[in-house]
C-alpha cells in the first residue's frame, strides 16, 4: 500500500522522534587522538627533514596510532618568525629552530652562536649536551615553550659571495651580506665592518639572485641542498659560528598528551637528532668536493685573524655584558677564555 508523501514524511519523522539521542563521534575510529604540526625551514632533502620524519613515522607506529605528526620541511608554513610566532600561539605544535634566531624570544639562546667559539665538535655536543645546553632549555621553558634534550646539527656557517673572495676580515668591509634575524649576527658582521641585512631564509635565494645582498653565509650542506650555489661564486671557510636546531614544542600542546606518549615523542626525536649528526658529519666528508664540482669556488681563511678582529672591536666585551656571568662563565669553561 502506497501512502501520500505527506503522510509518509509525518510518519518518519514520528518514529524518529521515539529513538533516543546518541553522542555524535566527533573524529573517525581509527583517527589519532592528538594530531599535530611539525615545521621546519629545511629542503626536504636535508637531513634534519629526513629524519624527523623517520621520527613522525615511528612515534605514530610505537603509540598505535595515537599520536600523528605531520611533517612541514621547507618554509611551506611561512618563515622562521612567522613559524616561531604559530608555534607560541599553538597553531603549531612542533618547530626546530636556531638558537640564533629564537633568541629574539630567548636572548641567551643564541650563545652558541658566539663568533670563533667553538673549536671543533669535539666542544659543540659536551656543551651543548651538557650544562650550557640546560640552562639554555630552562630559559626556553620560561616562555611557554619545551626545548627537547638534544639538538640537531645545523653545521659550522661559512660566508659566500658573488662578487669578490671574502679572505680577511678586511675583505668585509662594507660587504652587503644578508643575516638572519638575530642580534648576534648582526653585531658579529658589523663588528667585521660589513653591512648585514637580515632576511628570512626562504627569501634568501632571489635576494641573492637579485643581488638585494651580495652574499649570505650558511653551513655548506645547506648551501648544496637549498642551491645556494647558483647564485653564488666564492665560498670562505671560515667556520665563523656553529649553528644547531633545538627541537621545540609548544607546552600546552606537548602537556596535553598523557606522559607515556610525551615520552615516546621526545625518545624518537632525541635518537633522530644523534643520527642526523651523524649524517652531517658524513656530508661535511664529501660535500665540499660536490660544490666545487658544482662550480663553488673555495677560498681558505685565517680563524685567528678574524677572531682577532672581533676581539679589538669589542664584540666579546658587549655579549660578555649581554649575555651575564652565569651563562658566559657556563660557555667559558666548556671552550676557554673568549673576552
Amino acid at each position: 500500500m502506497r501512502l501520500p508523501r505527506r503522510r509518509l514524511l509525518a510518519t518518519t519523522l514520528a518514529g524518529a522522534a521515539a529513538v533516543p539521542l546518541v553522542a555524535i563521534r566527533t573524529r573517525p575510529a581509527n583517527a589519532a587522538e592528538f594530531s599535530y604540526k611539525y615545521a621546519n625551514n629545511s629542503p626536504v632533502t636535508h637531513p634534519l627533514t629526513i629524519r624527523t620524519t623517520e621520527a613522525a613515522a615511528r612515534i605514530k607506529e610505537k603509540t598505535g596510532g595515537q599520536v600523528e605528526i605531520q611533517v612541514f620541511p621547507n618554509n611551506q608554513l611561512g618563515s622562521d618568525t612567522d613559524m616561531l610566532s604559530q608555534l607560541r600561539s599553538g597553531a603549531l605544535e612542533f618547530f626546530t629552530l636556531s638558537g640564533l634566531i629564537l633568541s629574539t624570544l630567548v636572548p641567551v639562546a643564541s650563545i652558541n652562536g658566539v663568533g670563533f667559539a667553538f673549536k671543533d665538535y669535539g666542544q659543540v655536543w659536551p656543551t651543548m649536551d651538557g650544562a650550557l645546553g640546560t640552562l639554555v632549555r630552562g630559559e626556553i621553558a620560561k616562555r611557554g615553550l619545551y626545548a627537547f634534550a638534544k639538538m640537531y646539527d645545523n653545521g659550522y656557517r661559512q660566508i659566500t659571495s658573488s662578487t669578490k673572495p671574502i679572505k680577511t676580515p678586511e675583505d668585509l668591509s662594507g660587504f652587503k651580506i644578508r643575516v638572519p634575524a638575530s642580534p648576534l649576527w648582526t653585531s658579529l658582521f658589523k663588528a667585521f665592518g660589513a653591512s648585514p641585512t637580515t632576511i628570512n631564509f626562504n627569501e634568501v635565494y632571489s635576494a641573492l639572485q637579485t643581488h638585494v645582498v651580495d652574499g649570505q653565509e650558511n653551513p655548506l650542506a645547506l648551501i648544496d641542498t637549498a642551491k645556494l650555489y647558483e647564485v653564488q661564486k666564492y665560498v670562505a671557510i671560515t667556520n665563523h659560528m656553529w649553528d644547531g636546531f633545538w627541537f621545540l614544542a609548544n607546552k600546552r600542546a606537548f602537556e596535553a598528551m598523557p606522559q607515556k606518549l610525551r615520552d615516546i615523542v621526545e625518545a624518537e626525536f632525541n635518537a633522530s637528532a644523534l643520527a642526523e649528526r651523524e649524517d652531517l658529519a658524513k656530508m661535511n666528508n664529501t660535500v665540499a668536493d660536490t660544490l666545487k664540482a658544482k662550480g663553488l669556488q673555495f677560498v681558505d681563511t685565517d680563524a685567528t685573524a678574524f677572531r682577532a678582529a672581533l676581539k679589538k672591536a669589542g664584540f666579546y666585551e658587549e655579549w660578555k655584558g649581554k649575555f651575564g656571568p652565569e651563562a658566559w662563565g657556563t660557555l667559558e669553561k666548556a671552550v676557554g677564555s673568549l673576552a
